[in-house]
């Protein structure tokens, strides 16, 4: 994956909860991620989505699909990935009034 949709298409949403709010504040991101992404191209991607920001350190963290039931039906989720951007430099706008 070099091209730079390709990339792009690695990160597919931030991840909004109290707890990532209160990391932002320390200059680390949550995104959900590509499952079949490695953190060199999770880095390039991050750092094309928001240009002047360069990544220090990528935490990768793989959540397995879960059972769930309806009735008597049963069903499987599917698995997520989610990375933990670290980022050096100034904080990310769309994240700082949070």
């Amino acid at each position: 994956m070099s091209s730079p949709e390709q990339l792009y298409r690695l990160l597919k949403r931030p991840v909004i909860t109290e707890k990532t709010t209160v990391m932002s504040q320390q200059n680390q991101y949550v995104f959900e991620v590509d499952r079949r992404a490695n953190k060199i191209e999770l880095g390039k991607a991050f750092e094309l989505a928001f240009p002047g920001r360069k990544v220090a350190r990528i935490r990768l963290i793989t959540i397995p699909g879960t059972i769930r039931r309806v009735g008597r039906h049963a069903g499987r989720t599917s698995p997520r990935r989610k990375a933990i951007f670290t980022i050096s430099g100034d904080p990310i706008e769309l994240f700082a009034g949070a």
